[in-house]
């Protein structure tokens, strides 16, 4: 006979919100000592003190039924929680406890990383002058300082007369004509260290503030993927083409056009594969997620898709039937190298609940990168983790919102997030206004329904631990904008006014030094879902502005020397409430990323057979780790390839490091 357990639930209230439902565990073998207890003078201290001995923390689950107790009006909280007990143990909400599932084990022994060059960049200047720009790793020494060397013809020169120390960057003013070679050697104690892979440059070209990669063909592209395929330490980057997207949602959706194409481009430009995600994926982001990571700790990224077999499309041309398969292929080839079921369609109310799909990455044991496969964001959600080691896919566990209480239904973001958001070394998964623990267990709900976006990270620094800022798309009478704290889903502010459907992207980032910490901006929308109006909030909920700043998804980008994100709209850069810089943008963006050079980030827009990546000439003033080995931001990098596009968040603002 297993060991009874029972479940009691209720809700918690706060001066910053009401909290999350909570795990309350109780043994059946306690009622007999609190009973006991009670016949003692001390009833009330006596049953306070069984049921404290009885309440274990919330960690376990999942929980297939549960009751949830209002709270009477005429109780005290000593009182609630006895009866509520109570009534748990004559068996109304009685149930076998749960097998607690083991935390995951995965193959690695330490962390998996990406092994990064210095990212030399070589920029020619309107006044001929080259810009130069290169990475600060995590592997480097605290007082490394750099030397730039050039190389013209034959003849090799130092182009620094004191070692560079306080940025990674350099403007070299005396660059001769023609065409050079740059690169870059660490100092420390007086002794150099290994030169880089050199970046080339032309003093007489045309100054240009963009890299351009030319496509295998006249197309634009929809997503682009970030990683390392040949492990030069170098990104490389994978596209979904053509840029063409098709809702689920009846009143949206028509048929496919086309097939989506997958293809591969080496950081030089060099194309290396296609692949046709055929008629059984239909273009539309929710049918074709896909993210590029070293999967299997080689080096070399591996490209991990949702895909199907032949053509199963109906009359109409929906695909709603026909098998979905989690498909790995090799980053450097484009060939399959392992595949297993995609969480089925069974269980889901209809073809707009099934045809909505995710992946993302986690370090689940904290060393790790494990795969995340999502199906689900109304109702039900399905969520499988797996490692890929040795050419196969391990499944890790199973997680169904079913398994847990009902709030957890329905709470699927446009955007999978995966984070240590507790503290404990391992990734959590954020599936939205709801969070599966490293073990596929859930750990807490809002309840608030499903949000449009959601940001982490450290975005209030005057507070211990990590937040999560939504903004929700389920109509709500309050805290349709709201920021939570990140390991207990408790909402520490949100705005009291009502809210129709938050809509889009949103925007978090540092944008304004007046006021520390990120400032979030959401939008809402009328009855006929179009733009209502806007708030921009300080990171403790203050409202500082009412200004539409580009609709319902801006975005922003780390450009020039300070700590603030500068934002981007109609093709241009500019400081929130003040002048725009000169760069001029083409095409639309896709991505923003720390790609090349120092941590400022660069700007990758789609044109009509081409790649444009648009980089920083500023100099900078300071110098901080690349943004890419903050194990957030790197996170949201490799998501950002599916579902909604949100800028990437680091865990720790620029400016704010301890």
């Amino acid at each position: 006979m297993p060991c009874r357990r029972w479940v009691c639930e209720w809700p918690l209230l706060s001066s910053g919100g009401s909290q999350p439902f909570s795990r309350r565990l109780v043994d059946r073998s306690q009622p007999f000592a609190i009973l006991r207890s009670m016949r003692r003078n001390d009833r009330l201290a006596g049953l306070s003190a069984g049921i404290s001995g009885a309440i274990e923390s919330p960690s376990a689950g999942p929980w297939r039924k549960s009751l949830p107790f209002p709270k009477p009006p005429a109780m005290n909280r000593g009182w609630r929680l006895a009866a509520a007990f109570l009534m748990a143990w004559s068996g109304l909400a009685a149930e076998d406890a749960p097998v607690a599932k083991p935390p995951v084990t995965g193959y690695a022994a330490e962390r998996v990383k990406e092994r990064l060059d210095r990212g030399l960049i070589a920029r020619t200047e309107a006044d001929q002058r080259i810009y130069l720009s290169w990475r600060l790793l995590e592997t480097d020494a605290a007082g490394v300082a750099f030397n730039v060397y050039r190389r013209a013809g034959e003849t090799v020169e130092k182009v620094n007369s004191h070692p560079v120390r306080e940025t990674t960057d350099l403007v070299d003013k005396t660059a001769p004509a023609g065409k050079l070679e740059y690169f870059v050697r660490p100092w420390l104690g007086g002794e150099e260290g290994e030169a880089c892979a050199p970046a080339a440059a032309d003093r007489d070209a045309p100054a240009s503030d963009f890299l351009s990669i030319k496509l295998n063909g006249d197309h634009t592209f929809q997503k682009v993927g970030i990683a390392d395929l040949d492990g030069d330490g170098r990104y490389d980057f994978v596209i979904k083409q053509p840029n063409v997207n098709v809702d689920p949602y009846e009143q949206y959706w028509k048929k496919s056009p086309g097939t989506y194409q997958l293809e591969a481009y080496s950081a030089d430009g060099r194309f290396l594969w296609r692949y046709d995600l055929g008629w059984a994926i239909e273009q539309g982001i929710w049918y074709s997620p896909y993210v590029v990571y070293d999967l299997d700790g080689d080096g070399k990224a591996e490209v991990a898709l949702k895909a199907g077999e032949g053509d199963p499309r109906d009359a109409d041309g929906r695909v709603q039937t026909g098998p979905e398969y989690l498909l790995i292929l090799d980053g450097l080839t484009g060939k399959e190298r392992a595949r297993a079921d995609w969480p089925s369609r069974d269980g889901f109310e209809g073809y707009n609940r099934y045809c909505r799909n995710q992946l993302a990455i986690a370090y689940l044991d904290g060393r790790t990168p494990c795969l995340l496969v999502q199906r689900g964001t109304y109702s039900l959600i399905k969520l499988h983790a797996y490692e890929f080691h040795h050419g196969r896919l391990r499944e890790l566990w199973q997680w169904r919102s079913t398994d847990e209480r009902p709030s957890y239904n329905g709470q699927g973001a446009h955007c999978l997030r995966a984070a240590d958001i507790d503290g404990d070394g391992r990734d959590e998964v954020v599936l939205g206004s709801a969070v599966v623990d490293d073990n596929g267990q859930g750990l807490w709900t809002t309840r608030l329904g499903h949000p449009d976006h959601v940001y982490i990270g450290d975005l209030d620094p005057q507070r211990p631990g990590l937040e999560i800022y939504y903004g929700i798309e389920t109509r709500q009478p309050r805290n349709g904008m709201c920021m939570v704290d990140a390991a207990t889903g408790r909402i520490l502010w949100g705005i009291n006014r009502p809210t129709r459907h938050v809509h889009g992207q949103g925007l978090v980032a540092d944008l304004d030094p007046r006021y520390p910490g990120c400032e979030t901006y959401s939008a809402d929308t009328d009855a006929e879902k179009k733009f209502a109006w806007a708030l921009l909030h300080d990171a403790r909920g203050n409202v500082i502005g009412e200004e539409n700043l580009g609709g319902f998804a801006p975005k922003a980008v780390y450009w020039d020397g300070d700590p603030q994100r500068e934002m981007i709209g109609g093709g241009k850069l500019y400081k929130l409430d003040g002048p725009a810089f000169r760069t001029r943008l083409q095409g639309e963006v896709v991505a923003v990323a720390d790609v090349l050079g120092d941590w400022r980030e660069e700007i990758i827009t789609t044109l009509p057979g081409e790649m444009r990546i648009y980089v920083t000439v500023i100099p900078s003033r300071d110098r901080r780790v690349c943004l890419m080995q903050d194990a957030f931001y790197r996170a949201d990098v490799a998501t950002a390839s599916q579902g909604y596009y949100q800028i990437p968040t680091p865990r720790v603002l620029p400016g704010t490091e301890r």
